[in-house]
């Protein structure tokens, strides 16, 4: 990868980090959109692809990116002794098992279905940011958590699908569902969707790494490419993150969201081919 490339792919990762940071959305959605747009999707001679099997790639680079933003968020966590207990417990086997079948499932269509599935994503997780903006959900009690298998299995194993089959970390699904199902805290939700997917975005990112080059993807060295542009765009995304935490306390939150939305809503829209 080009230094042009390399510094492209750090702004990305540090807008992704930014917003991440500010509105508590996953770099990912931020991200893949990012890359699909500036570095395109072409064949090995330049023409346009009409499979998007870069996409592929651009997922492997996120999910890499995921499992560095994990490990950092987790760790302060910890350090805030946030976690609920039995929550992670619970919900991790589901996770894990989600995210490899999300992985594999993604790898047996053409790029071009998962980037439009994201497209469909983003659509929603713009109006859960635009919803948010406008009405937070009821926080729940610490002491009224029912964390069990039955209510915690599910929606581990949805949760696990789509970030395999997406590219994403999968905690804009996560944490609003663990505050609404096992009634987990938002604080302790955010602090176990981040120590669940410590360990599920490795096992992500490893398998869809590791499966790259048995996809017949028009791209080159597809593993160094995603390696490169995941590294690239973690330290950005370290930086963004940090950044975007201290700006939270000092911006209109309300309306960055509401700003953040339309970009998603857009983004979508560009990534699904209606603009």
């Amino acid at each position: 990868m080009g230094l042009e490339a390399l510094i492209i792919a750090i702004l990305i990762g540090l807008f992704a980090g930014v917003i991440g940071g500010l509105c508590g959305i996953g770099g990912s959605i931020v991200m893949l959109p990012a890359l699909g747009l500036v570095f395109g999707y072409k064949l090995l001679d330049g023409s346009p692809d009409p499979q998007r099997s870069a996409h592929h790639v651009y997922m492997a680079a996120a999910m890499i990116v995921n499992v560095v933003i994990a490990f950092a968020s987790s760790s302060q966590h910890k350090k805030a002794n946030a976690n609920a207990p039995g929550v992670v417990a619970k919900a991790l086997p589901s996770m894990i098992l989600g995210i490899i079948l999300g992985v594999l499932v993604s790898n047996s269509f053409d790029g071009k279905v998962p980037k439009l599935a994201l497209a469909g994503f983003l659509v929603l997780a713009a109006a859960w940011t635009a919803f948010s903006a406008v009405r937070k959900l009821p926080d729940p009690p610490p002491d009224g958590v029912c964390a069990t298998w039955a209510r915690l299995g599910p929606i581990a194993l949805g949760t696990g699908f789509l970030a395999g089959f997406l590219g994403i970390g999968g905690g804009i699904v996560l944490v609003p569902l663990l505050q609404l199902i096992p009634r987990v805290p938002l604080k302790s939700s955010i602090a176990a969707s981040a120590s669940v997917m410590r360990i599920s975005s490795i096992i992500g990112a490893g398998l869809k790494l590791a499966t790259l080059p048995t996809l017949a993807l028009a791209v080159e060295q597809p593993v160094l490419r995603a390696v490169s542009l995941g590294g690239a765009m973690a330290i950005g995304g370290v930086l963004g993150a940090m950044l975007g935490a201290k700006l939270t306390h000092r911006l209109p939150l309300r309306e960055l969201r509401l700003v953040v939305a339309v970009v998603l809503a857009v983004a979508a829209a560009k990534l699904a081919g209606w603009i």
